[in-house]
């Protein structure tokens, strides 16, 4: 007698979660969710508070427990980058790491930040190369795009920043292609740049400390914010008057998240699908 099996599709159920503190504010569960409606994919991604004192015994046991991928938010980058057995290149530029997942060697870390920026500058049509840039600010959110940006072929990159100690440790990880200025040096700028990107913290909260002159941004130059805000950023306020080319850093949000979720399944989502959620026109600046 000859038995019939029916055959059952494996599914997988895909494990995720960002961790963070604060976290209350993270849009990434909903974006993931989304990513995972795209592929009909079955996916939880959890919102969850993690202490510094936490972070690494949490992270082991999330993995421990079947977890496939992690999202890492602010203040636990530079941590994230310490504990991984692997990183990847991005991870190396950056010294920091936004994304870990289970590997055959324990922990690999990985940074998506400066791919998904690129995405977006792409997407509205501010393609690096051969531009001159200019990047505001160098912690975490700078360091984490640089070496993306960089490695598309600007014409220069030139880094301003309060403190010099800090330009400085940052722009030697990369070669004559960066420079880096104080704050105060801006307006001894000879030409505007094509591309302003902030990276100052400042930016979210209300103070940007700085001011622009049309020695730095002109009609012709596009300004954007790595910051991402319901309302129009203090950054982009300040820029209003200089040009009408102005974005903040919704776009880059979700494409990087969307570099985690392909590398965390094997499935690339279209990450601009989801502007239209958050009251944003796919083609948009802001």
């Amino acid at each position: 007698m000859v038995r019939l099996f029916k055959a059952e599709r494996l599914v997988v159920k895909y494990k995720l979660a960002v961790f963070g503190d604060p976290i209350a504010h993270s849009k990434s569960p909903e974006i993931h969710r989304r990513f995972g409606d795209q592929f009909g994919l079955d996916v939880t991604y959890a919102k969850v508070h993690v202490t510094k004192d936490e972070f690494e015994s949490e992270v082991r046991q999330f993995f421990l427990d079947g977890g496939h991928g992690l999202s890492i938010t602010v203040p636990h980058k530079w941590s994230a980058f310490q504990m991984a057995d692997e990183l990847s290149d991005e991870a190396l530029l950056a010294g920091a790491c936004n994304t870990l997942m289970a590997s055959a060697d324990g922990i690999y870390g990985h940074n998506t930040d400066g791919l998904g920026l690129i995405d977006d500058l792409n997407r509205l049509g501010w393609s690096p190369l051969g531009k001159r840039i200019l990047l505001l600010g160098a912690g975490g959110a700078v360091a984490g795009c640089l070496g993306p940006l960089v490695n598309t072929g600007p014409e220069h990159v030139v880094i301003a920043n309060r403190s010099v100690e800090k330009l400085t440790r940052l722009v030697d990880r990369f070669d004559t292609r960066v420079r880096g200025i104080s704050l105060a040096e801006l307006d001894l700028q000879v030409a505007p740049f094509d591309l302003v990107i902030n990276g100052i913290s400042a930016g979210l909260s209300g103070s940007v400390g700085l001011e622009l002159t049309d020695r730095t941004v002109n009609g012709d130059s596009a300004c954007y914010d790595l910051v991402y805000s319901i309302d129009e950023t203090p950054f982009l306020k300040m820029c209003r008057s200089l040009t009408d080319q102005r974005a903040d850093g919704l776009g880059m949000l979700l494409a990087q998240a969307a570099r985690q979720f392909e590398l965390w399944t094997g499935f690339l989502p279209d990450p601009f699908a989801q502007l239209v959620d958050f009251g944003r026109a796919p083609d948009a600046c802001i």
